[in-house]
């Protein structure tokens, strides 16, 4: 089936998964697309690329094409995440989704679809659907409008309701090693291994390891968070602080052109939009921009956790292979001035400044929080 996708269709990248790959691409090609999938795996697997994948082979206006022709206007802007009929849903309070986000998808659903042939709704880290917001979604999920697909991810069907996944196709995912992730990169991109490990390390997963390749903002991110760490050996409480907010504005840079993007599509649509149609368009590209920041501030946060680990890998002379092979130098200068219990401590640090940001605490206090942190870990003897 793969020999048949258009090669710049998302649907063909899923090349770590060809029977996920294969099995969606014969569904969407017959016609027999289910309305809700439930995509089980662990983290870094690919789950959430498959569902932009599938939602790009859903709405592709060149129907005689399977598996999306990758040129339309409607497959660009699902390859870009910038498709207004393509919804996508991430828990927004700490303990999971609220019941203000399920009323929000459900008024939504009932809506015809702005540019496409159908909508597409892809509700990440479902298990953290609580009883009363599952709830409300059962129904819908098991008699949607024909003109709307559910994609959900999740970790494990055992951590679910069991009347959730008894009302989706479930699509199980294989985990991919290391070594995996890193050859699908490299053969995307034709970039030497080294860099395409890092990348993966970065960004959790091949496809978006290969977009992060192809952001230079994204790369500067980056940068910014090791330089601040590089430098927390002899940094004073206001460096510290200048850091925080230059990773801020680091990480915010890559939403520039989403912004602008976004700003496009509504002044496209306003003329014949309704009202409502305009506002759930604006909330919409709300949601997008802040699951953006979160994914920006997670490429941080695993920044300096590679970084970090490289360091430990060093002090303990341990067989695996580093991350970090562009700044070995920074590497070799925390090992020198730390111990394993202080790279520990620190690891930690950045742990807890995830569970932080999780709970909605400010990402830049999260972070100037987590630096200082890190600094005093590493003086630990």
């Amino acid at each position: 089936m793969s020999d048949h996708l258009a090669p710049n269709s998302l649907l063909a990248k899923l090349d770590t998964q060809p029977r996920v790959r294969d099995f969606l691409a014969r569904a969407v090609a017959s016609g027999r697309a289910s309305h809700a999938y439930l995509f089980l795996g662990s983290p870094g697997s690919g789950k959430l690329d498959a569902a932009w994948a599938l939602a790009q082979a859903l709405l592709c206006a060149e129907e005689a094409i399977p598996g999306a022709c990758a040129a339309c206007d409607d497959c660009v802007r699902v390859a870009r995440r910038t498709h207004p009929d393509v919804h996508y849903y991430a828990p927004e309070s700490a303990t999971g989704y609220l019941i203000a986000q399920t009323r929000d998808l459900l008024e939504d659903v009932a809506l015809s679809p702005i540019r496409a042939k159908r909508k597409v709704y892809i509700i990440d880290r479902a298990e953290q659907l609580r009883a009363n917001t599952a709830n409300a979604l059962l129904k819908t999920l098991e008699e949607p409008p024909e003109s709307v697909t559910f994609i959900l991810l999740g970790t494990s069907s055992d951590v679910m309701l069991p009347t959730i996944v008894s009302r989706c196709q479930c699509v199980p995912f294989r985990p991919l090693s290391t070594d995996e992730s890193t050859t699908a990169v490299a053969r995307a991109t034709g970039l030497p291994p080294a860099r395409c490990r890092m990348a993966v390390a970065v960004a959790g997963s091949p496809a978006r390891a290969v977009g992060f390749l192809k952001s230079a903002d994204r790369q500067a991110a980056r940068r910014a968070m090791v330089r601040a760490v590089d430098a927390l050996a002899h940094a004073d409480e206001a460096d510290i602080l200048a850091s925080a907010k230059e990773l801020m504005g680091a990480i915010h840079a890559p939403l520039a052109e989403v912004k602008s993007t976004q700003q496009a599509v509504l002044e496209q649509n306003q003329d014949y939009l309704s009202r409502g149609a305009l506002k759930q368009l604006e909330d919409r590209n709300k949601r997008e921009l802040n699951a953006r920041e979160r994914s920006g501030i997670m490429e941080a946060l695993a920044s300096v956790r590679s970084l970090l680990r490289d360091v430990l890998i060093r002090l303990e002379d341990a067989q695996d292979a580093p991350v970090n092979d562009d700044v070995r130098d920074v590497v070799e200068r925390i090992a020198s001035d730390t111990t394993t219990t202080g790279v520990t401590l620190a690891l930690d640090a950045v742990s807890l400044a995830e569970t932080r940001i999780a709970r909605n605490v400010t990402p830049q206090l999260a972070i100037e929080v987590m630096l200082f942190d890190i600094r005093k870990a590493l003086k630990c003897p």
